[in-house]
């Protein structure tokens, strides 16, 4: 969950669309408080769109399936294809089996002030822009997550400049300085406030329109890396994957309950307690009550089998029960945003482990969550509640993340929920429409019965390179692959 304070600003809200016309699907940003649809904390409305058809997309007519692919556009840039169409400026493309960019020939040097060491640092760099993306859905909101190697001693920075409906471009908005280490020669990683144009802002890692109802919308994006590296080395970021989310989501406090159908299915997931790290390292966000997202990510990152090594843990202090919570922990830390929530930050870091794809997006339904916990792939969702709204979890948030790791026979969620007084507690069911209904409205009212946001949708999918058919195939069919 997210500390008693959430920090992220909840963005306005846009308005119902015109009589007859969908509305497009806006994306969440990314904090621990789940964002709106069209901001960082939950989702924004409109009236009801065929997204939220309670068939599933197997069962739907081929029109609705079509219409649910309109309403999120995710695009993402993974081959060596795709990086030759963009432009190098020092950069060129590693062909492995995991084709990436490098930086091979500095533009020349940088002097870099971190604002949280307050040190400044000469870094050679170089740059990749990617080709114009037109979005298939016009966006209140976008959202920048991305797949990279960066040694110690290097650094990425990841922009977006979109262009408006109508004419005009955003300027080079930063989504995030990132680095997976934090050692002595490291940057801090961080998001950037205060960018602006008076049109759009950035909150943490979201950009977003700042008045949805004006109709204004975002038509297309560039994304631009700038690689770093101590001069006079040889060594350098890889970047697999680099992407982005475009949606405008429509407002709504209650979302039309979605129908069972591949149920009865659980995936083994390690299970996790957050809370039993209350009072471990404050340093990163006050402690283990505040670390749903982290320990989220590591409870789906070891179901791959994969873990930290004994050397990455050797700093936790050896009395602490679980220590790759810890070290995630410390791994997805926003120096800016001061919590572990920044939901690309938490995608970078796992796909830091070896094999592993992770990419920030939206789903329209608990029948699209079935299908992917149905291919083997769990699923890591955002959420705000009353305690009154979710039984069975004894608690209310303004934010939260948890893994949806299976379904009942009847369609109930089975949840690996952190939020839990310890291991062996972690495992809930939660009852199918309560949990749709916090998951994907964009509309609450809190415990003072204030409007509050809520996140549309928004999950954190981790997958192997190598995936499955199946798997492969419901990537493709969410338009992920």
């Amino acid at each position: 969950m997210t500390s008693s304070a959430p920090r992220r600003t909840v963005l306005a809200a846009a308005l119902a669309a015109a009589a007859g016309v969908a509305a497009p699907v806006a994306l969440a940003q990314a904090a621990e408080e789940p964002r709106t649809a069209t901001g960082r904390s939950a989702a924004s409305g409109r009236s009801k769109s065929l997204v939220d058809h309670p068939q599933s997309p197997v069962d739907q007519p081929k029109s609705l399936v079509d219409h649910a692919k309109r309403l999120v556009d995710y695009h993402a840039w993974t081959t060596a294809a795709d990086w030759h169409t963009g432009s190098h400026r020092g950069t060129a493309v590693a062909h492995a089996a995991r084709p990436g960019i490098r930086l091979a020939r500095p533009l020349g040097t940088v002097d870099y002030q971190d604002p949280h060491t307050h040190k400044t640092t000469t870094w050679e760099y170089a740059t990749w822009t990617s080709p114009v993306h037109t979005l298939k859905v016009p966006a209140t909101e976008a959202v920048a997550s991305w797949n990279a190697h960066t040694p110690a001693g290097t650094w990425i920075a990841v922009e977006l400049r979109g262009t408006y409906r109508g004419g005009g471009q955003t300027p080079w908005y930063v989504m995030g300085r990132w680095t997976s280490g934090d050692g002595d020669g490291d940057i801090r990683r961080t998001s950037v406030d205060d960018q602006k144009d008076g049109r759009s802002s950035i909150s943490t890692d979201t950009f977003a329109i700042d008045d949805p109802s004006s109709g204004l919308r975002l038509d297309a994006y560039q994304l631009r890396l700038t690689l770093h590296r101590r001069p006079g080395t040889r060594l350098t970021p890889t970047v697999w994957r680099l992407g982005a989310m475009g949606s405008d989501i429509p407002d709504r406090f209650e979302v039309p309950p979605s129908e069972p159908v591949r149920v009865g299915r659980e995936l083994h997931v390690p299970r996790y307690s957050q809370e039993i790290h209350k009072g471990q390292y404050p340093e990163y966000d006050n402690g283990g009550e505040a670390w749903c997202s982290p320990t989220s990510s590591q409870m789906i990152i070891e179901s791959w089998g994969r873990k930290p090594t004994p050397e990455d843990l050797a700093w936790v202090n050896p009395s602490y029960a679980d220590p790759q919570v810890c070290q995630a922990a410390r791994h997805t830390y926003d120096y800016q945003y001061e919590g572990c929530g920044n939901w690309p930050f938490n995608a970078a870091y796992a796909a830091t482990y070896h094999g592993l794809e992770a990419v920030i997006t939206r789903l329209a339904s608990l029948t699209d969550a079935e299908r992917l916990v149905h291919a083997g792939i769990p699923v890591i969702t955002s959420q705000s509640f009353l305690k009154s709204e979710l039984d069975g979890a004894g608690y209310g948030t303004a934010g939260h993340l948890m893994t949806v790791i299976g379904f009942t026979p009847s369609g109930d969620v089975i949840a690996n929920d952190p939020a839990s007084p310890n291991d062996a507690a972690v495992r809930r069911v939660y009852k199918r429409r309560q949990f749709e209904n916090i998951w994907l409205r964009t509309k609450r009212y809190d415990d003072k019965g204030k409007v509050k946001s809520g996140s549309g949708g928004v999950c954190y999918l981790y997958w192997p390179t190598g995936p499955t058919p199946r798997q492969r195939r419901v990537l493709r069919e969410l338009g992920l692959s």
